[in-house]
């Protein structure tokens, strides 16, 4: 029987010859889950893995039992993934478009996607978003409409990488407000830990391994600490050889 959730075992990943991550084990069941690190931890390649956009150099990872790069339509309905720029994941002229698109990949005719597509608007209060056009939108609009095309989809995971780094505190706080009502199990990636603080259980990558592995409470303090420790430094004055 496959095990729920997200599973690595034995999980690396390497590129060009250069280890990005390494000896992930791993069992991902919780509601809320964050994963921090500094820039060049690793945190978006574990989320490439996760997905099933990189393929793992050693071990294996499994969704819901899924290999994530085997089956990429059972993948839909598995996981969706929300990235720091919505202008990388943006890809119609209309909203009613882009929000109606997986909904045909997972075989919705055109007339019931456009109809679901509707009815998520008007659930949302944006049913004047329909015609709308995707460049028309604010920054934070944009990035909320990647939330909406990934929900409509129901998928069980929302991968979240860097979701805020992007936006002003009101987008900031809108798109916090919708992802605390959603039922799927949420990952938000971050070096940020304020983005971390509600979740279940914090994971610590550093240099492409788990350096921690815990409540969230405990776990942030000791990395803010630890980044307070390195800030504190000037170890980034010397050159690079």
């Amino acid at each position: 029987m496959a095990e729920p959730g997200i599973v690595l075992r034995g999980a690396g990943f390497a590129l060009a010859g250069k280890v990005i991550l390494a000896d992930l084990d791993l069992h991902l069941t919780e509601a809320r889950i964050g994963i921090v690190g500094r820039n060049g931890s690793g945190k978006t390649s574990l989320l490439r893995l996760m997905a099933g956009l990189e393929a793992p150099t050693q071990g294996r990872v499994r969704v819901d039992g899924l290999d994530p790069g085997a089956d990429r339509k059972a993948m839909l309905r598995a996981l969706g993934i929300l990235f720091q720029n919505p202008d990388h994941q943006i890809l119609f002229p209309t909203v009613a478009e882009e929000l109606a698109f997986g909904l045909t990949q997972l075989g919705r005719t055109s007339a019931q996607a456009r109809a679901e597509v509707r009815a998520l608007l008007e659930a949302e209060g944006r049913a004047h978003w329909l015609d709308a056009a995707t460049h028309s939108l604010s920054q934070g609009q944009r990035q909320y409409l990647c939330l909406l095309a990934i929900l409509a989809m129901a998928p069980g995971t929302l991968l979240l990488d860097e979701p805020f780094a992007a936006l002003d505190l009101p987008a900031q706080m809108r798109l916090r407000r919708r992802l605390a009502q959603v039922s799927q199990r949420v990952i938000t990636i971050s070096h940020d830990p304020r983005a971390m603080a509600a979740c279940d259980r914090v994971i610590w990558l550093e240099a492409g391994r788990v350096r921690e592995d815990g409540a969230a409470g405990p776990v942030l303090a000791r990395f803010e600490a630890e980044m307070a420790r390195i800030g504190g430094t000037d170890a980034d004055a010397d050159l690079v050889p």
